[in-house]
């Protein structure tokens, strides 16, 4: 019988080899493949089979050899370590079938695949979607190779990388790197092995900003996570969903304070997506606090004037995030209701801070009749008597925003933020104008006529979340 197997022999442990390809290699007549992968199978083989070797590289003279082969009615079973439908002798095979016209009859049996077994050994990095990119450009034109890696990381997919890199072909992998990082947090678990099921086995666990191309060659099978995978207890894990929302504890144990954050929900999936989009359509780069804030500018009204227009003191949003931290920031004063409803309940009350107006109190609508004054200006002078270090965020009233400028001046106010941004055409840009002379005062500023409640709302929710700026995960409070 005219016959061809295509094998897969896994990884290059005997442990790992299925009992179907034990099977066909028992009863082969030939065994052809690269002469490395004959010590795996050689206790299998029945006596007088011929192992034929055709060396490294040398996949179509292979291919050729075991069609000659079968062609004398000897049963052939052609060897490829891992899968050998995945970037193995499969493909090759049925295309000579067609081109040669040939009667052989060709079946193929599966093994494990390289990636599978870096898997279990790192953990359980590929429970959702993933993909499977091979960096070698012998047989397919780079361009193609970086937009398939362009849509991997777009599409958040698990992604497992073959052939990283060679002695002629060191910079494709830093390549990858770094537009996966236009993507997907620096937090990104990483896992890689080399020699996988093999007695050179290696097996190494870091984050997408901390991998080094330099630790891999052509041995080595790279996983990366997708935006919900995370590192617990050594273990790289992508959970599949069938817990929902669960504490994601990759930040535990790292040397840092940062609480565990959140396995995405499906908003907080879309919001780090318009995040990541934002980020690789920035015009330049910012110092992480800034960009948090710009992120979040951005995002709320899809205006990327925010680039030229958002003002921020030197490390102002950190700042304020170190006053929360540190319980120094305990209120946040807005000038109207609306900038109150927009700051996120959830973050308010994991922090344990209060978000006040005082337009509706009873008290501001006599204040603004018998001083002629305007309600947000009464509203203002009140707060400032109850709540004189607050962070005072404006997103409507430019006469407020005046108002507690003229109380910091004669010294009734000592606020620990200022966030400024009125919006309209009357005195909105001088009141801008006149907050930034306090230079001990971490302020964030909207420049010109724009700005808007839900602005001023926005950026108070960058300061409550910076903890998330630097793994580029907005929206854990929605």
């Amino acid at each position: 019988m005219k016959r061809i197997i295509v094998a897969g022999i896994g990884p290059g442990s005997r442990e790992d080899i299925t009992p179907a390809v034990m099977t066909a290699v028992g009863e082969a007549d030939v065994v052809v493949g690269y002469k490395y992968y004959f010590q795996f199978v050689e206790q299998y083989l029945k006596p007088g089979c011929e192992c034929v070797d055709t060396g490294m590289k040398k996949e179509r003279e292979r291919a050729e050899q075991a069609f000659q082969i079968a062609e004398q009615g000897k049963t052939v079973v052609v060897i490829s370590s891992g899968d050998a439908g995945i970037y193995g002798m499969v493909p090759l095979i049925y295309e000579m079938k067609q081109a040669h016209q040939s009667d052989v009859e060709i079946e193929t049996l599966p093994g494990i695949s390289a990636f599978q077994k870096a898997a279990s050994l790192l953990g359980a990095p590929i429970g959702h979607d993933m993909c499977i990119i091979s960096l070698s450009d012998l047989m397919t034109p780079w361009e193609m190779i970086e937009r398939r890696i362009k849509a991997a990381a777009t599409g958040d997919f698990v992604t497992a990388i073959y052939n990283p890199k060679s002695h002629g072909r060191y910079w494709q992998l830093y390549r990858l790197v770094e537009l996966f990082l236009q993507e997907r947090s620096a937090d990104t678990p990483v896992g890689y092995v080399r020699q996988a099921g093999r007695e050179e086995q290696t097996v190494h666990l870091t984050t997408l900003g901390a991998f080094d191309p330099e630790d891999v060659d052509m041995f080595t099978v790279i996983l990366i996570g997708n935006s919900q995978s995370y590192i617990a207890d050594g273990k790289f894990i992508t959970p599949r969903g069938y817990y929902g929302p669960t504490p994601n504890p990759s930040l535990v144990g790292r040397g840092t304070d940062t609480p565990p954050t959140m396995i995405s929900s499906p908003g907080q999936q879309i919001m780090m997506e318009s995040f990541r989009t934002i980020s690789s359509e920035l015009k330049r780069d910012y110092p992480l606090d800034h960009k948090w804030a710009l992120l979040h500018a951005i995002h709320t009204t899809a205006d990327f004037d925010m680039e030229d227009i958002l003002y921020t003191d030197e490390g102002a949003v950190e700042k304020l995030y170190n006053m929360v931290k540190e319980g120094k920031l305990k209120t946040i004063v807005t000038d109207v209701t609306m900038v109150t409803s927009g700051i996120r309940k959830g973050a308010l009350q994991r922090l344990g801070i209060e978000a006040k107006c005082y337009l509706s109190d009873p008290r501001v609508a006599n204040m603004a009749l018998e001083e002629e004054i305007t309600r947000t200006q009464a509203g203002i002078r009140l707060a400032v008597e109850e709540h004189p270090d607050a962070l005072f965020a404006f997103g409507n009233a430019p006469t407020a925003l005046m108002e507690l400028c003229d109380l910091i001046r004669k010294g009734k106010a000592h606020p620990v933020g200022i966030i400024a941004a009125p919006v309209g055409f009357v005195h909105v840009k001088e009141s801008k104008h006149m907050v930034k002379p306090f230079r001990n005062i971490p302020k964030i500023i909207i420049e010109g006529r724009k700005g808007g409640s839900n602005l001023a709302a926005t950026l108070c929710n960058a300061i409550l979340t910076f903890d998330d700026a630097a793994q580029l995960k907005p929206g854990r409070d929605l």
